[in-house]
């Protein structure tokens, strides 16, 4: 084998993905919640069962999304939290808007008083 050709290996290599890592352990651990919710669901009386709550500390939300609820948990700037649950599936997303109002608050600080 030559240089050339060691070098591209390398190359490749460091380019392409590798198994395991922590992506590896994020997706087993989200695999590993959404079942735990799904078992929890399904283990409540049929007419008991919400397809929204907690695993332990993490939240998880089944139901089919609505502009209400994606409003309330991504675009909330008068929002009080940075995170919300997600709109659906497990886990905790951005809330957008409240990001935005920080930086225009944060911007709108510093701009000097024009007299």
């Amino acid at each position: 084998m030559s240089g050339k050709q060691g070098g591209r290996e390398h190359a490749a290599h460091k380019g392409g993905k590798r198994k395991g890592g922590l992506g590896a352990l994020i997706r087993l651990v989200t695999i590993g919640l959404v079942i735990a919710a799904v078992t929890k669901e399904l283990q409540k009386d049929p007419d008991e069962r919400t397809w929204h709550g907690t695993v332990g500390f993490v939240p998880y939300e089944f139901r089919v999304p609505t502009v209400e609820r994606f409003r309330e948990r991504v675009w909330d700037p008068e929002g009080e939290h940075l995170v919300s649950p997600h709109v659906f599936g497990v886990g905790w997303t951005l809330n957008l808007g409240r990001v935005v109002a920080l930086v225009r608050e944060r911007f709108a600080d510093e701009e000097p008083d024009v007299a």
